[in-house]
């Protein structure tokens, strides 16, 4: 046994999603391909938004944040796990588990959090137009964000500490491809009764408190667009809630994957396979989503590519003149 406060060399071992040493570099080319088209498209979204000031708005505010966080939330879990299999190993350091557990519950909370906002943004701008831009001013907004931040971070932070206290066993694999906290839990040599309580109550108040704050504002969105009387306003109203709702089902339906794969038979292997939907699958589809069905992005991406192919014209001009 290897005591919580002795964990100098101290290592887990990442299992990956196979043992098999052939599938290692096609795991490695498809990760690494989702990987990049995630970084770029989410940079691509935030970049837009940046600076194209028509949409220096409350939704594209929350867009342009809730693409960092999926930026940053993939990075956490996919960024090891291909260093490992370039350099052929499995290891990584008590520290570093600690580390990517920390930023995995705080990305996936801001997550659950940023899609509750939004809900409530187009509840605002639907239900009351009259009073939206009153309401929902860049102070309010930035403080909903703030706030998602330190909930997250606060959440975060106890069960890491909770983790900090457990002692550890010889057998350190971890059969999935980032230190998941269930999966580092279940290898502790002491009791973990107060670990799995807060777990518990963790999944409980992310999947039910925001879920029901979701459902709540579009049961007022459904109510308030069944009584617009024309069906282009209908259409309208409907169509600026359609990417938001399609991100909710891929958040919600690739979270309850990974919560039944978990209880099932060969619950570890199943597990890891399902979240590769959560955590990968996911932050990559968001930006096609909200751009493929937005005029407004897909304008102003078209500016930035345009601004930066002219601006890249304009360097190379200057380095041919003598």
């Amino acid at each position: 046994m290897v005591p919580g406060n002795d964990t100098q060399n101290l290592e887990f071992l990442l299992q990956g999603l196979s043992v098999e040493p052939e599938l290692q570099s096609i795991i490695s080319g498809i990760f690494l391909s989702m990987y990049l088209i995630t970084v770029f498209g989410n940079l691509l979204i935030i970049l837009a938004v940046s600076s194209d000031s028509r949409l220096h708005t409350p939704m594209y505010f929350f867009i342009s944040n809730l693409s960092f966080v999926d930026l940053c939330f993939t990075t956490t879990t996919v960024l090891k796990i291909l260093i490992n299999i370039q350099i052929q190993s499995k290891a990584i350091s008590y520290g570093g588990c600690i580390t990517q557990m920390y930023f995995y519950i705080l990305f996936a909370a801001l997550d659950d959090f940023l899609l509750t906002v939004m809900a409530y943004d187009r509840f605002l701008a639907i239900c009351h137009p009259l009073h939206y831009t009153v309401i929902m001013n860049p102070r309010l907004c930035g403080l909903l964000v703030l706030v998602c931040w330190l909930i997250s971070a606060l959440l975060s932070l106890l069960e890491s500490l909770l983790v900090l206290q457990l002692s550890f066993c010889t057998d350190l694999e971890i059969p999935h491809f980032f230190c998941e906290i269930k999966q580092v839990v279940q290898l502790a040599c002491c009791d973990t009764f107060l670990n799995d309580i807060i777990m518990y109550f963790t999944a409980v108040l992310l999947g039910g408190g925001p879920l029901a704050g979701i459902l709540y504002s579009y049961s007022k969105i459904v109510f308030s667009i069944r009584g617009i009387s024309s069906p282009q306003g209908k259409y309208k109203a409907f169509s600026t809630c359609v990417s938001h709702l399609l991100v909710v089902f891929l958040y919600y339906c690739s979270s309850l994957g990974v919560y039944l794969s978990s209880t099932g038979a060969h619950s570890s292997h199943s597990s890891a396979t399902a979240s590769v939907m959560y955590t990968v699958v996911t932050p990559m589809l968001n930006p096609f989503i909200y751009s493929l069905r937005n005029k407004d992005i897909k304008r102003a991406l078209k500016g930035f590519i345009q601004m930066a192919v002219k601006k890249r014209k304009i360097i190379l001009s200057l380095k041919k003149c003598p």
